[in-house]
């Protein structure tokens, strides 16, 4: 029998390149003050915290970001499983391993995956789905928060819902659809899709099956990676061999696009995952011209754009609309709104000519 507390996993080991300059390889934008006073990560761990709907959380990471984690987990004051995956190969093994883990505490135990990098404004929202979710996840769906488009955004996976399957938000999940062009987006809205905020929450023993069953190369080599981790301080270090040896694929593509136990709930809370700096424009408040700025910062004549200044660089900005401007010591990004998904473009071409600037600030965080 299960207990009735979740496990939460905090999936962090994303790089968030469409953030440059804030957001670098050695500190992803999950860990940077991205959108009020503390990250994202911290906001997300927090959002999981209650003692009375989860349990102790875990935490996926790499070796280069632990030092990262305990440091703000030691800032959050929340206990966490922090465990280290020796290679990067997407989230099937990650999710694989963190329901294996999960199973080892309760076998049908409950595990809710939430990214590290989402904001939501509404915590006690978020709860409040969670809970209605677990009714449906115990009785062996695997349920995906499906988000009521605010608007026809083509930066968002979108899901087509299909009949009720467990009271009058449980949805059966009909099909994923890959992030739309325009016009595909205003009919996916126009048709009752939701976007895809990427949580779920599923029973362990019903994961590991479906992995399995679709997957059995990545169960075996995960369920043996899990058996061969080594305890390092605060840390579980997932076997380096055996684990090397999953293949690379997302859990989408490795499970929930081929199950026949995906669901999707209706879920009611404000989120944005933050993808870019046009969302965190969305998010920010706004001044009377529809400007939302941070740091030192003087505007004339300027409207519908972001400017942040980060290491107390003066950032002026004359006579501009629509505009993203993000200046730190050592780079400045200037770009449109509407092309703020290319920023991701030109992180490549820095780190093709070996510009430190991709990697780290210059100010650096040391254990």
């Amino acid at each position: 029998m299960s207990s009735s507390l979740i496990t939460p996993v905090v999936m962090c080991g994303g790089a968030g390149a469409r953030l440059w300059p804030l957001s670098r390889e050695s500190l992803p934008k999950q860990f940077a003050a991205l959108v009020g006073p503390v990250s994202t990560f911290r906001q997300v761990v927090n959002r999981v915290s209650d003692k009375n709907v989860f349990a102790q959380p875990i935490i996926i990471t790499n070796t280069g970001l632990r030092f990262l984690v305990a440091e703000q987990l030691r800032a959050c004051g929340v206990n966490c499983q922090v465990v280290l995956e020796p290679t990067r190969r997407d989230s099937g093994p990650a999710v694989t391993a963190a329901a294996e883990l999960a199973t080892r505490r309760d076998e049908a135990s409950l595990v809710l995956v939430v990214a590290s990098d989402h904001v939501v404004p509404t915590p006690q929202d978020f709860v409040a789905v969670c809970r209605e979710a677990s009714a449906a996840a115990a009785e062996g769906w695997i349920v995906t928060f499906g988000i009521p488009p605010r608007s026809a955004a083509t930066s968002y996976g979108y899901i087509r819902p299909g009949k009720q399957v467990h009271g009058p938000a449980v949805l059966a999940l009909e099909a994923f659809a890959e992030k739309p062009d325009a016009d595909t987006a205003a009919r996916y809205v126009a048709e009752g899709y939701l976007w895809n905020s990427g949580n779920f929450l599923f029973r362990a023993d019903v994961m590991l099956e479906e992995v399995a069953r679709f997957e059995p190369v990545m169960a075996d080599s995960v369920r043996a990676a899990v058996d061969g981790a080594t305890k390092d301080v605060d840390f579980l270090r997932l076997a380096e061999q055996p684990f090397t040896t999953a293949p690379k694929k997302s859990i989408d593509y490795a499970v929930m696009e081929r199950t026949a136990r995906a669901a999707v709930i209706r879920s009611e809370f404000q989120w944005s995952d933050v993808g870019n700096w046009d969302e965190v424009w969305k998010i920010e408040d706004r001044d009377e011209n529809d400007n939302a700025t941070d740091g030192q910062v003087e505007l004339l004549d300027t409207r519908g754009s972001l400017v942040r200044s980060q290491d107390d660089v003066l950032t002026t900005v004359v006579g501009c609309e629509d505009i993203i401007v993000i200046s730190s010591a050592d780079a400045v990004l200037v770009i449109p709104r509407k092309r703020a998904e290319h920023v991701k473009s030109l992180v490549e071409i820095l780190k093709n000519k070996n510009r430190r600037e991709v990697v780290e600030h210059r100010r650096v965080l040391r254990p």
